[in-house]
């Protein structure tokens, strides 16, 4: 999509994290007392331009300056221009997701620079500042579910959840990282973990109400089965090897689908799923030829009328359209890049096709026949 640093679309390079088996059932048990509490007199735009201005004087206050981020304040300085003009645009979903992105590295970045000189001390220092930490974020997780999220659409659902559910995840990373390297290997984890509650929090506090009925979630195991044996089929020399990075994030992101389904978080799950969709999609994907780029427009418009004349919580399919719709018409009036065409085709070609196809009941599970054997296959650390 626009900018590969999201739910649908974020940069291969992106830290992953593993979520541990302990999480699920709080995760459940957190969902079912979240909260989106109205905003008096303040609607969500707003209220998203409020939360940039607070982090862009922040960073005027405190920029991000370390050996080992080099230009972060530069392009987090781009990437909050860039949550402002989706915001502009009315591109709520895509504006609050790069909002996400930089909320968990600001903090993540600020953690290592205040603390990287005391841990130096060693572990039993780091294990001070993990404590701080964990009690800052458990103080976020806390507003975030202190009321009821029902109404709330779907794709802020999973926006909330999948924040939520990334902290305690990047909490235990952090301390490995930790103790597998040295001390201040283990900051920045926990940085994005606080990073992440904040914006759990702040998105708690919108006012967003769910408009139509509301998406029929389900679980997604079968799907999320076949692409995960799609994608292992997939991965063959010499693709394998040039695209290793690809799959590493495809696979991680399959990962996190099963967990969120396994712990019946099924907003998350569906977010998760159509973006493992998304990445699968592009590795094959070549650029559309003038003909077809014509056509993809037509298809985006027809695809916008659907929408608009849903009478469904459709959110999702919202957040879908509003990153093909940036893809081929930037705020800045630049044309789109051979990238950006490629995104618009699997998204309008695959990932919307997929959304609307998980509305239906579930295909039956495949079984393994005959007695199985549970393999566990331990990755170190979080990789």
């Amino acid at each position: 999509m626009h900018d590969r640093g999201s739910c649908l679309t974020r940069k291969a390079s992106e830290r992953r994290f593993e979520p541990s088996a302990a999480w699920s059932w709080w995760l459940v048990c957190a969902l079912v007392s979240l909260v989106v509490t109205p905003a008096a007199g303040q609607d969500a735009g707003s209220l998203i331009k409020a939360e940039v201005e607070r982090l862009q004087q922040s960073l005027k206050e405190k920029p991000l300056s370390h050996p080992d981020f080099p230009n972060a304040n530069a392009g987090m300085g781009d990437l909050l221009k860039s949550v402002l003009q989706a915001q502009a645009a009315g591109k709520l979903y895509v504006s609050l997701e790069q909002l996400a992105q930089a909320e968990d590295f600001v903090y993540g970045v600020w953690l290592v620079m205040d603390k990287a000189e005391a841990v130096k001390g060693g572990l039993p220092i780091f294990e001070i500042e993990w404590e701080k930490a964990s009690a800052s974020v458990d103080a976020l997780n806390r507003d975030a579910r202190a009321s009821d999220s029902s109404g709330a659409p779907v794709m802020l659902q999973a926006l909330i959840g999948t924040a939520l559910g990334k902290t305690l995840p990047l909490l235990e990373g952090g301390r490995e990282f930790a103790v597998a390297t040295e001390p201040k290997d283990g900051l920045f984890n926990p940085g994005e973990a606080k990073g992440e509650a904040q914006f759990a929090a702040f998105c708690a506090s919108l006012h967003l109400r769910r408009n139509g009925t509301p998406y029929p979630l389900r679980t997604l195991l079968p799907e999320l089965q076949q692409l995960q044996q799609k994608t292992n089929a997939a991965f063959q020399p010499p693709r394998s090897i040039e695209l290793q990075t690809q799959f590493m994030v495809l696979n991680s992101t399959l990962k996190l689908a099963q967990d969120f389904d396994a712990s019946r978080f099924y907003a998350g799950a569906l977010s998760q799923y159509l973006l493992a969709v998304f990445d699968y999609g592009m590795l094959d994907t070549i650029v559309p030829g003038p003909a077809e780029q014509a056509a993809l427009k037509n298809a985006l418009a027809a695809a916008r009328r659907r929408l608009d004349a849903s009478l469904r919580d459709d959110s999702m399919a919202q957040f879908i359209l509003e990153h093909a719709e940036l893809n081929l018409a930037h705020p800045d009036g630049s044309a789109p890049s051979a990238d950006d065409w490629k995104a618009a085709k699997v998204m309008l070609d695959q990932v919307l096709p997929a959304y609307y196809a998980a509305e239906k009941p579930p295909a039956m599970v495949a079984q393994a026949a005959g007695k199985t054997v549970d393999i566990t296959l331990v990755r170190w650390p979080y990789t």
